[in-house]
């Protein structure tokens, strides 16, 4: 076991980006003409680092397994994304962003990575203006904010329920410009399958072409991934269904060292599970917090009339409902951060109060914000502020202008209206903190190879506030990985071209070649989903939103005897050589077979309870998290063959700006 170099650097934090940056090598723009760069990935990490290093002058080479890269999964994001501009004069502030990440990633982040965060997060919102995003605005005309979970302020930016779009588009447009002048090549349909190591240093990819089947070799001076999160290994998560861990697992087994992989977040306010025939999960943005009020049945009874369909929750009088996050955290109340909000809908459900027919729901009641904001709203405008129909109706329009699309989406979903009944939100998979380990560089443990947004570990600890993910993607493809890997490539202005014919080449695209055929030729029994299901429930059962030293023992036998069995009898229809979505598909499952097993692995062996990760053996009286200080480090995992083998590498965290202390949001 050897002990990881973060390469932060020295001095007051405050300091270090700027001290950083003063002292870099740097790339003269002739010379950055002669150097390529890889990217793989093109959601908001992915796309603003390729936008901004050919905006530099770099050759860039994009890739995405979609058909354009506004099919990221980025897309996807609802509620907003954080800047600590203080527009509210709240009390907002850099250190406060910084502290308030590092307290909800219950202290398991890197603390300078953290703060460089909380630092640029303001440059973002002016890039983005200046693409044209259309954030929210207030009466005035100043961009609106709105808070998230775990905080005590307003500093998230937003465009209805629609942020991840908006931002992706001003991303897509910007690496458009790219393609126009020549500067970035784009390869859609295209998925990486292996990273190309020469002579030490990554240096290029093995790709194949989704729509013929032809593998290609593409080589650069350095290969930057950008490729999302693992939360599909449990099957059903709010993921898109194609995301996957393909790209970051083939870095791991190429020398790349995989953090924290079990630290995965759990997302409070997503539409429960209806049956066994669902792929996916559909998230409720964390936004709706803001205003909806999470509550169950108080009473046993009413519960199990509500999950026999005999009792509506509106004939539930107020003093009959369980405001449970209200009256475990009255400081925070209904906007605790995911992990706490999960656990104890989790709590209340495992306990009898849930709804709907499974028992494993709650409810999101806007009634009350209907009320307020109609009142208020008849207030202004001079009109009677004891006219019931006329405050409702008020209130529903001010709901609608805040929250209306994803109104319309709960709608279509469940097919019924959340104006007139409160909504229904259990927890489900939703985003990896866990990723390949990185240092300050956003460098992984392959000289050349980088990692940024959600595929590295870096800024979220043990659990992810809301609206950061948009942040750190944007935060390292705009304004970090631009500077930090032009200090790498300083040393390469005289490498020339990189060859693809060259041994390495040879042999990595030998190996992805016979890994191909053998999938193709196994003629088994049994589809890809049908092991892809059968690794989710063990996952979401057994390492999901709390675990235990039995359970995790047994996950890790039983994913390795799934493992086995799937390399025994899954059958892939069709031919390599042709589009052959369900080959991709099982390429992708067999790294999440791989990948399972190291996520109980490392859940096993972190015996506390932080953020995302509870182990039931650590926790309060109370039933909170229970941490220790002899876990307080990273725990990233280097390849050795099988799993089971992999070695452990801790990076110790220290923290010298902020005081470790309990957890309490109350």
């Amino acid at each position: 076991m050897s002990v990881l170099d973060s390469k932060v650097p020295k001095g007051p934090i405050k300091d270090k980006w700027t001290t950083y940056k003063d002292k870099i090598d740097l790339v003269n723009p002739a010379n950055k003409r002669l150097i390529d760069i890889i990217v793989v990935g093109t959601g908001l990490a992915g796309g603003s680092a390729a936008a901004s290093l050919a905006e530099l002058g770099y050759n860039v080479k994009a890739f995405c397994f979609q058909d354009s890269p506004r099919r990221a999964h980025s897309i996807a994001a609802q509620g907003g994304i954080n800047a600590a501009k203080n527009y509210q004069g709240d009390g907002d502030s850099t250190y406060r962003l910084f502290y308030d990440t590092v307290k909800g990633g219950d202290y398991r982040s890197r603390e300078a990575n953290v703060y460089r965060l909380a630092e640029v997060s303001v440059n973002i919102i002016d890039q983005c203006v200046a693409q044209g995003v259309p954030f929210a605005r207030d009466y005035g005309g100043l961009l609106d904010n709105r808070s998230f979970g775990g905080v005590l302020v307003s500093r998230t930016f937003y465009a209805k329920g629609q942020t991840g779009q908006q931002l992706l588009l001003g991303a897509y447009s910007a690496m458009n410009r790219q393609i126009g002048r020549g500067k970035i090549k784009m390869y859609n349909r295209h998925e990486m399958l292996d990273v190309v190591i020469v002579d030490g240093k990554a240096r290029g990819i093995i790709a194949r072409n989704l729509v013929t089947g032809e593998i290609e070799r593409h080589s650069a001076h350095a290969v930057v991934l950008g490729t999302g999160g693992y939360g599909n290994a449990f099957y059903l998560s709010t993921y898109a269904m194609g995301s996957n861990v393909t790209a970051a697992w083939k870095a791991h087994k190429r020398g790349a060292f995989f953090a924290n992989p079990c630290f995965t977040q759990i997302h409070p306010t997503c539409i429960p599970v209806s049956g066994d025939h669902q792929s996916k999960l559909t998230l409720m943005s964390e936004s709706l917090r803001n205003d909806g009020r999470i509550w169950v049945p108080a009473k046993i009874e009413d519960a199990k009339a509500i999950q026999a369909g005999k009792l509506k929750p509106t004939e539930i009088a107020e003093e009959n409902r369980d405001y449970f996050l209200e009256r475990r955290y009255p400081a925070f109340g209904n906007l605790v951060p995911r992990d706490v909000a999960s656990r104890a809908a989790k709590e209340r459900c495992d306990a009898g109060h849930g709804v709907n027919a499974t028992g494993e729901a709650v409810y999101l009641d806007f009634a009350a914000a209907i009320q307020r904001y109609g009142k208020e709203q008849a207030h202004v405008k001079g009109l009677d502020e004891n006219d019931a129909a006329l405050v409702t109706q008020l209130g529903k329009a001010m709901i609608k202008s805040k929250y209306g699309n994803l109104f319309q989406m709960y709608e279509k979903i469940v097919d019924q209206n959340p104006y007139e009944t409160p909504m229904m939100i259990y927890p489900a998979v939703h985003y990896t903190m866990g990723g390949i380990w990185v240092d300050y560089n956003l460098m992984t443990t392959v000289p050349g190879l980088y990692a940024i947004g959600e595929a590295n570990f870096s800024d979220h600890g043990a659990n992810r506030l809301g609206a950061s993910a948009l942040m750190q993607g944007l935060a390292d493809g705009y304004f970090v990985l631009p500077y930090t890997i032009g200090d790498y490539l300083s040393d390469d202005i005289r490498t020339g071209a990189i060859p693809t014919d060259s041994p390495e080449f040879d042999a990595a695209e030998n190996h992805v070649k016979e890994r191909l055929d053998k999938l193709i030729n196994n003629n088994g029994k049994y589809s890809v989903d049908h092991f892809h299901k059968r690794l989710g429930k063990i996952m979401w059962n057994k390492c999901g939103m709390s675990r235990n030293a039995k359970d995790l023992k047994e996950a890790i036998t039983e994913i390795a005897t799934l493992r086995k069995e799937f390399w025994q009898d899954v059958k892939i229809p069709g031919r390599a050589d042709e589009y052959n979505e369900e080959l991709a598909k099982a390429g992708r499952v067999a790294d999440f077979l791989e990948l399972g097993e190291l996520f109980a692995k490392d859940a096993l062996h972190r015996e506390e309870s932080c953020g995302g990760h509870f182990r039931e053996e650590y926790q309060t009286a109370e039933g909170e998290a229970q941490r220790r200080k002899e876990f307080q480090y990273v725990a990233a995992w280097e390849y050795k063959g099988e799993p089971s083998d992999a070695a452990l590498h801790k990076e110790e965290l220290q923290y010298s700006d902020i005081e470790v202390k309990e957890r309490s949001y109350k």
